[in-house]
């Protein structure tokens, strides 16, 4: 069998079902955001690590390495966020290839630390080695949540409403225009012979700022996860939007065994995503549920709690957990009702 007939959490399941927890401190293992571990009376210890390939994951062409290393943090950050946790430390391990300067790696730090002084987290350790094959970034990310507080992905339940922080689909349309822009200046070079500097081929990103941000330089939803605590609101179940919407939605239905009924009306758009998006000849919707990396937050909250979320700011409520039986639904605007599809980010395809 091929490993892209399983897919990244196929393949995980694959490895990890027969694991068996021989320790009493480790309260969750796999198939979450973070492990969750129990050292303190009062807190619990939640651990996440995160790998970024070159060529994969990033493409140096057009990401600067202090946008890298900025990315790099965040990424780990939001899934401690989306445990209802706060992150405290990280480790940083790098495997470089000869190309790459003591200048290059400062820039790189350079973003990290900014990130790291940001969130009020401390870089403690990691390791590096040489490697034949680009940049390799590997973090660890060391979080805590109050004891018996950490939100997982299996607690949905039928009636439970669900929720988005913030817009989705800017993040995809960022990395759709700067993958244009590399085509056509690779296009250019050619055409001037092989000129290593070309004003023809700079491109001009006015008024694309937010969207060109969402990809390179995207942020944590701490503010969410604080203000949730401040109401006193729990959610039943929650992630953060790594791999699309769509994907995401699949994971808490799967886990908590239930369906989902989303409306696309509901389903939080910026401006500028929607305008890129008909420039490019894209279906704006099918980008917010199927494009990624826009680390938000996706999680369901008790009904009762339906007065409360609307006094936290940047927050929308897209649909609602229904019962297994009933399916996982995107009803259109004109009132058509499709199937969803885990079509998001899959790194082993």
């Amino acid at each position: 069998m091929k490993i892209e007939e399983l897919g990244e959490f196929g393949l995980i399941r694959h490895l990890t079902q027969t694991v068996e927890l021989k320790n009493d401190s480790t309260v969750k293992g796999v198939s979450d955001d973070c492990a969750v571990l129990h050292f303190a009376e009062d807190k619990d210890t939640l651990v996440t690590t995160d790998l970024l390939l070159e060529g994969v994951h990033f493409d140096l062409t057009y990401v600067p390495l202090k946008h890298l290393g900025y990315k790099s943090a965040i990424v780990n950050f939001s899934d401690v966020y989306a445990m209802g946790g706060m992150p405290r430390q990280i480790t940083v391990s790098l495997g470089l290839s000869q190309r790459f300067s003591v200048e290059d790696m400062d820039e790189f730090y350079d973003g990290l630390r900014l990130a790291c002084d940001k969130y009020g987290v401390d870089i403690v350790g990691g390791d590096t080695s040489s490697s034949m094959t680009g940049l390799t970034v590997s973090i660890t990310c060391i979080g805590e949540v109050e004891r018996g507080r950490a939100v997982y992905r299996n607690g949905a339940r039928p009636t439970d409403i669900l929720c988005v922080s913030g817009n989705l689909g800017a993040a995809y349309m960022g990395l759709q225009l700067l993958e244009r822009e590399k085509d056509v200046y690779y296009r250019q070079l050619q055409e001037h012979k092989g000129q290593e500097t070309l004003e023809a081929a700079q491109p001009d990103f006015a008024g694309k700022e937010y969207l060109l941000e969402r990809q390179l330089k995207p942020e944590a939803r701490r503010d969410v996860v604080m203000r949730l605590r401040e109401l006193g609101i729990q959610p039943t179940a929650m992630m953060d939007i790594s791999d699309g919407l769509s994907s995401e939605l699949m994971h808490i239905c799967e886990q908590s065994h239930c369906g989902c009924r989303i409306y696309e009306e509901h389903i939080p758009l910026d401006y500028e995503t929607a305008s890129q998006a008909e420039e490019f000849n894209m279906n704006v919707i099918t980008c917010a549920l199927n494009g990624g990396e826009d680390y938000e937050l996706l999680f369901a909250i008790p009904l009762a709690d339906k007065d409360r979320i609307a006094q936290v700011e940047d927050v929308r409520m897209i649909g609602y957990v229904t019962k297994p039986e009933d399916g996982r639904v995107l009803v259109t605007r004109d009132g058509s009702q499709f199937d969803l599809k885990a079509q998001g980010w899959n790194p082993l395809k």
